[in-house]
């Protein structure tokens, strides 16, 4: 199995930071990655599919990038609708999560 890890696990920031979360894959994956965001009590939701397509109505803020094991998911200013967990999915084979990252607004 390709198993997934995310950098940091948390992190606290303030209203217009740039936020950067990693996620690295233990092999390569191309570019079969997506990016999920789920907020507190809520079921979680596509914002980003194969490394950088951002999903419709997903505001342009979020970004991905990165190939084959490294992908990074940046919030170029961070809002108060952004407080929410954060999930890279890799789909080369069997889909699979990272662990998450947790964003707090300070």
């Amino acid at each position: 199995d390709i198993q997934m890890t995310q950098s940091p696990s948390s992190l606290s920031a303030s209203v217009g930071d740039r936020v950067t979360i990693t996620c690295q894959a233990s092999q390569d994956i191309k570019k079969y990655l997506n990016w999920y965001q789920q907020k507190p009590g809520k079921a979680p939701k596509l914002l980003i599919y194969d490394v950088s397509n951002l999903v419709t109505g997903v505001p342009s803020r979020f970004s991905g990038s990165g190939s084959g094991t490294h992908f990074i998911l940046t919030i170029s200013s961070l809002q108060p609708e952004d407080l929410a967990t954060y999930y890279c999915q890799q789909y080369n084979n069997l889909p699979f999560f990272g662990p998450g990252t947790k964003v707090d607004i300070k």
